[in-house]
């Protein structure tokens, strides 16, 4: 842990909620309510409906931030044997080649987002497959009733980011409508009990020692994390837990999935971040005064537990060669048998690190002062 977090932060109750005035704390612990929410949502809007038309030639899920991470979520869902693609576009162009044969889903939790809508107004020219989620009474919504598109609402949990499940939900449902992902109504409960059960175990409440998302963040404090995700469903962790880095901690990460990492990031382990000399990061006791100083890179591994076996000899190879470097090792493991199940363990995990990071090291979690005044300086 270095000098500049301060964990008794994280275990006094008033300095933890002076320290979180947003609630974000609050707004990550509503994840379970999300699912059961845009389960309900989802069958109000009518998405059965889309397996009229049958099954499109592929899916391209537009959106952006915390809105657009819902497209790389599908994708994990729906697995490497989906037999049609799945596409997530950040930007103002859509691909080419999309067209009326083609299911795009406009995703914003706002329902405002300038990229999302160029996107969607396009695909809605071209003739396309229509499904947008957002925000209630927006311009999102207004083209989706232009379009006589489907149109989920979204009870927004506060902010983008902690709204992921209200988000990602009605995506996965449309594609169990549409016979591409297997996601039963049992599936989505047990999601959300798992989500209840994280929740308790990395409450507020809960002292340094015994909560893991506590002890996690303040390990990571003063350090570089490079993420990894062990399959394509925990690289998709990966990259949301550097978001949430970046957003919540105001903090800088570095993602990437095996086996892909295994043939370039894995040489910073001979860099200049790398440690002097093997550190036990299980050793929550130890005497952190005698660990190198300066910022060193920590490899965080996110353990799929569906993973191929080459990947799973590289991913003990590689955390091996990590700690006989010097580089100290996190490793989270995902919960549950689904996809989803698995996807959504990892990610709670991340968020919940995230916003203690950010309270450890005395930063508000909520605001995103950067991005609102790029906004405005664009506008």
């Amino acid at each position: 842990m270095s000098e500049v977090a301060e964990s008794w932060r994280l275990d006094d109750p008033r300095a933890l909620t002076a320290a979180d005035p947003g609630d974000m704390l609050r707004q990550v612990a509503s994840s379970a309510a999300q699912i059961r929410q845009a389960r309900l949502a989802a069958e109000e809007a009518g998405l059965a409906r889309l397996a009229e038309d049958g099954r499109p030639r592929a899916i391209v899920v537009t959106g952006m931030g915390g809105s657009g991470i819902s497209g790389e979520v599908l994708a994990a869902v729906c697995g490497v044997g989906c037999p049609v693609p799945v596409l997530t576009v950040r930007g103002y162009r859509l691909p080419g080649w999309v067209g009326a044969a083609d299911l795009v889903i406009a995703v914003s939790c706002s329902g405002t987002t300038e990229e999302t809508l160029a996107v969607a107004a396009e695909a809605v020219r071209r003739g396309c497959r229509m499904l947008l989620v957002g925000g209630a009474g927006s311009p999102l919504a207004d083209l989706a009733a232009q379009a006589r598109a489907p149109f989920v609402p979204v009870h927004s949990a506060g902010m983008p980011r902690s709204t992921l499940w209200g988000l990602s939900i009605p995506l996965v449902l449309a594609a169990r409508a549409l016979g591409l992902a297997n996601a039963p109504d049992e599936v989505l409960e047990a999601t959300a009990r798992r989500l209840e059960d994280l929740a308790h175990r990395c409450r507020p409440s809960s002292e340094s020692f015994v909560n893991p998302a506590k002890r996690i963040a303040l390990d990571l404090a003063g350090e570089l994390p490079m993420v990894w995700g062990s399959s394509d469903l925990a690289a998709t962790a990966a990259y949301r837990m550097c978001c949430q880095l970046n957003e919540n901690a105001k903090y800088p990460g570095v993602y990437g999935g095996l086996p892909e990492t295994d043939h370039n990031q894995v040489v910073t382990f001979d860099g200049f971040f790398a440690g002097a000399a093997p550190v036990d990061a299980d050793d929550f006791f130890r005497d952190r005064v005698d660990d190198p100083e300066g910022t060193r890179l920590r490899l965080v591994v996110l353990r799929d537990t569906d993973e191929h076996p080459q990947v799973r000899k590289r991913r003990e190879v590689s955390v091996e060669l990590a700690q006989a470097r010097g580089v100290a090792v996190t490793e989270i493991t995902a919960e549950g048998e689904h996809p989803l199940e698995r996807i959504a363990s990892l990610i709670a995990m991340s968020d919940y690190v995230t916003v203690y990071l950010a309270i450890a090291l005395g930063v508000d979690p909520t605001p995103v002062s950067a991005i609102q005044e790029l906004k405005a300086r664009i506008a």
